[in-house]
């Protein structure tokens, strides 16, 4: 992951990450996901960045995608 990636996305269940990941990889938008939770217990955040050439156009699919 190259130092010009946004993170646009954070929560604290991994399916949501993997379900936006493969809709931004649908819409040709590279996409990588950070998981930073704990793995004995289960706390923490998962992260979706991507390129800053895509940030808008990511948001916007996000966001559509949270109204449906």
């Amino acid at each position: 992951m190259n130092k010009d990636w946004i993170k646009i996305y954070t929560t604290g269940v991994n399916y949501k990450a993997e379900i936006l990941k493969g809709l931004l990889i649908e819409n040709d938008i590279e996409a990588v996901i950070l998981n930073k939770k704990d793995p004995s217990y289960g706390f923490g955040e998962v992260e979706l960045y991507v390129s800053s050439d895509d940030v808008i156009k990511a948001n916007h699919i996000i966001t559509t995608q949270d109204q449906l």
